[in-house]
This record gives C-alpha cells, sequence and structure tokens, in this order.
C-alpha cells in the first residue's frame, strides 16, 4: 500500500517522524483521515486523538491539546501546542489538564475565553472517556 510521511511536534520534542498508511487528525471543523495523494489543506487542531495507521492492524493514537496541521504533496505535519502518547496518559493526567482549564475558564471575564476554556474541557473529558475503551 502507499504511504505518506507524517511528522508530529510538540514544543518538547517530536513524537513522530516515519513513513504511515493514513493519519486521523482531530481538525477543528471535525475529523479527517489523510491517506496518500491527499488534497493541499492547513488546519488548525481541537483536543483530540491524533491516530496513525503505519501497517494495517498497527497504528498507535497521540493526545493533542491544539495545534495545526499541514497537508501536502510530501505529506503531513502536526505542529501541535501540547501532545502526549497514549501510553504516557492516564485519568490522572488528563484531570489535571482538566481542572487548569477550569481554573483559567473561572479566572476569565471574558466571554470568548470562558467559552474556549469550556469547550477544551468538553474535548479533554471526551479524550478521558476514550481512554476507557
Amino acid at each position: 500500500m502507499a504511504t505518506l510521511h507524517f511528522e508530529l511536534v510538540a514544543p518538547e520534542r517530536v513524537l513522530f517522524s516515519g513513513e504511515v498508511e493514513a493519519v486521523m487528525l482531530p481538525g477543528i471543523e471535525g475529523d479527517m483521515t489523510v491517506l496518500p495523494g491527499h488534497a493541499p489543506v492547513m488546519s488548525t487542531l481541537r483536543a483530540g486523538f491524533v491516530v496513525m495507521t503505519r501497517h494495517t492492524n498497527e497504528g498507535s493514537r497521540i493526545l493533542v491539546r491544539g495545534g495545526f496541521a499541514e497537508i501536502n504533496a510530501a505529506g503531513v505535519t502536526v505542529l501541535a501546542e501540547r501532545a502526549t502518547p497514549l501510553e504516557e496518559l492516564t485519568t490522572d493526567s488528563i484531570d489535571r489538564e482538566i481542572m487548569e482549564a477550569e481554573t483559567v475558564r473561572d479566572g476569565s471575564a471574558d466571554s470568548a475565553a470562558r467559552d474556549a476554556a469550556n469547550t477544551v474541557i468538553e474535548q479533554l473529558r471526551e479524550a478521558r472517556e476514550a481512554l476507557k475503551l
């Protein structure tokens, strides 16, 4: 099967760089799956899981908290605001991130900032539930 180059970069490290068959991204307007030959796209990412498939039935998931994805002829590059591989996640670590977002929300008088924090809280709760699968 054809592959494409995928790179996921977080501020503290490169989490993945290599060839994959497909990448599913949590786009701000909805999830999208990128296969070889995908049309060029730039997308903002919401909190959620990036799922990459290296071979049939072999893949991995990384929780991202915002960022950007660039899809072009060379492949897919994700610049994540924060990212954690599934193997490093615990419900406690997600609960801490939810608490941080709640603190930001509760300390803000700006309604747009409060709405954004509520969205992040909801998305993190969905990610926490996905860990229980």
